[in-house]
Parts: C-alpha cells; sequence; structure tokens
C-alpha cells in the first residue's frame, strides 16, 4: 500500500465515525474545506466514490462503509497502543541495560541493589561488566558508567560519585626492601605494577600534579615485571609485595585503611571528575531511564560505598 494514503485514511475515518465533515473538522482541528479536499483527493487515488454529499447530508457507499469496517478496528487499536505507551513511559518498567566498569559497579550499583528493586519492581537492571571506555550505542545498552575524563563531548554525561583521587600504593614489606619514592622521578627505581586499557591497548600513564596550587600536571612512564587489564589483579599483585600501583584510591580504601597497603607520593596526586552515567541524548528518556539517573544522583553525596 502507498503510504502517502494513511493520512488521508485516517481523516476518511473521522468522517465516517461522525457521518459530519464539521464534527470530524472540529474533532481533528482541521477547516472543513481540507477535509473535504483531503477525501476528494483519496477518492481519486483509490479510484472509488466513498461518499454520498449534498448540502445538507453525507452518507457512505457500499465500499465507503466496507473500507470504514476495514479500517476501524485498525485504528482503534493503534489509537489504544498509543495510549498505553503514553502511560508505561510514565511509570517506569522494562529493560535498562547498564555498561559499567567493574568497580563503578561495586562503589555505586551493588550496595543499593535492593533499594532500587524495592522502589522499581518494574524495571530490570542488567549489568554490562566491561573496564574500556564503551559506545553504548553500538553495544546495544541504555547508559554507560565511567570516569568523566574519560567520556567524548558528545555524550550526556551527568555526575554520580564525588571527584576522586588517584592513589600511588604499595605494600609495607615492599617499601620495607625497596624504600619510599619521594617524587614521582624516583619511580625510576621502582617495580610499578601497570595497567593496559583493554580498548586501545595503551599502557596506563601515571599521572601527577606539582605540589601547589598552581602546579602542573604531567605524566610519567613507569616500568616493572607485571601488566594486566584488571583493577583487582593490580591490587593483590600489590598486597603480595609484587610493586607499587596507581589506581583510584576508592578501589583499595580496605586495604590502606587496615594498613595492607601504603600511600605514597600523596603530595602529587590531584582529584579527577568521579564517576559519570552517560547516554546518548535526553530527547524523549523512558521512565526507566530517568529513574535510574534520578536515583544514582540521589545516592552520589555518600552513596559510595566498597
Amino acid at each position: 500500500m502507498d503510504p502517502s494514503l494513511l493520512p488521508s485514511l485516517a481523516w476518511f475515518a473521522h468522517v465516517a465515525r461522525h457521518r459530519s465533515f464539521t464534527r470530524a473538522a472540529d474533532e481533528m482541528g482541521v477547516s472543513r474545506a481540507a477535509l473535504s479536499q483531503s477525501l476528494k483527493t483519496l477518492e481519486t487515488q483509490l479510484g472509488v466514490r466513498l461518499l454520498y454529499r449534498t448540502t445538507r447530508h453525507m452518507s457512505l457507499t457500499e465500499a465507503g462503509q466496507q473500507l470504514f469496517d476495514a479500517l476501524a478496528p485498525t485504528l482503534a487499536a493503534i489509537e489504544t497502543a498509543v495510549h498505553h505507551l503514553g502511560e508505561t513511559e510514565g511509570r517506569p518498567s522494562g529493560l535498562v541495560r547498564i555498561n559499567t566498569s567493574r568497580l563503578a559497579a561495586k562503589a555505586l550499583i551493588e550496595p543499593h541493589l535492593g533499594e532500587f528493586q524495592a522502589r522499581y519492581p518494574q524495571v530490570t537492571l542488567e549489568l554490562v561488566m566491561a573496564d574500556s571506555l564503551a559506545n553504548i550505542v553500538a553495544d546495544g545498552s541504555d547508559v554507560g558508567i565511567r570516569l568523566g575524563r574519560s567520556l567524548a563531548d558528545a555524550v550526556v554525561a551527568v555526575p554520580i560519585s564525588p571527584p576522586l583521587s588517584m592513589a600511588v600504593a604499595g605494600s609495607p614489606a615492599y617499601l620495607a626492601r625497596h624504600g619510599t619514592p619521594r617524587t614521582p622521578a624516583d619511580l625510576a627505581d621502582h617495580r610499578c605494577i601497570n595497567y593496559r586499557f583493554t580498548g586501545s591497548g595503551a599502557l596506563h600513564d601515571w599521572d601527577f600534579k606539582e605540589p601547589g596550587k598552581a602546579g602542573r600536571h604531567f605524566t610519567q612512564a613507569v616500568t616493572g615485571t607485571l601488566i594486566t587489564n584488571d583493577d583487582q589483579s593490580m591490587t593483590r599483585a600489590a598486597l603480595q609485595g609484587l610493586g607499587l600501583i596507581q589506581i583510584v584510591d576508592i578501589a583499595i580504601h580496605e586495604q590502606l585503611a587496615d594498613g595492607r597497603l601504603l600511600r605514597v607520593l600523596d603530595d602529587w596526586t590531584h582529584h579527577h571528575p568521579g564517576f559519570h552515567l552517560y547516554f546518548s541524548s535526553r530527547d524523549h528518556m523512558p521512565a526507566k531511564i530517568r529513574a535510574l539517573v534520578d536515583f544514582l544522583v540521589e545516592k552520589r553525596d555518600g552513596g559510595m560505598r566498597l
């Protein structure tokens, strides 16, 4: 069927239901003349007369009645579906696929899963763990969670954690054997456990800021005998005394608190934008996505636990 006929068929159905050009035109917010012309064009396109018209009355021809009988249930079903869609979009429900780093999932989502599901019982969350930055459109995800500094300008990003600091840390046994670095340049004499980004394949250059408000930012290449693409693997290696690591401080909160790891070079570290929830557009945001955004923003200040 020619799709261009659809608007005229809908207009015909309005006229046929009301048996009146005037009432149909008023309901649709168009002029009677425009409606009449549209139906004349439809009759020409179909090659059949649909309406009998006089100056005072209008009725359906046999062909017009057959067409209306076929159109009415279909249009009613479409109207019901559109109405139901509007109701559904107002109530959070359905699947939300979240592409997230393991650390962000552990710190921001997992501690609050019970509360979120109690509040939104009709929303299903699917966590897709990936440490490399994901293109959520190509990945088929609804949203992603990553550190703010890694995000492209093209996405909409909402901060869902406070700013974070990168910590350089090692075990007491390692520091006892190899000494404590006083400046980033001293790392040349240390074994450093490094991280390789899965997506780009690049090694992480450790980043620092010179002490003082006006201190410049710079990166430092490091060397060692272990490279991994997993934060937890880095932490376990550091606990065994295999070298120093640079990692987001919240990832080793417990190990720092109980003394299994010790921070070094604190005067040279600085804060970075924290975790952000990112998505492709704010336009026509489904209620389920809005619910997740609002929930994580609500938990942002003080809701991050490991």
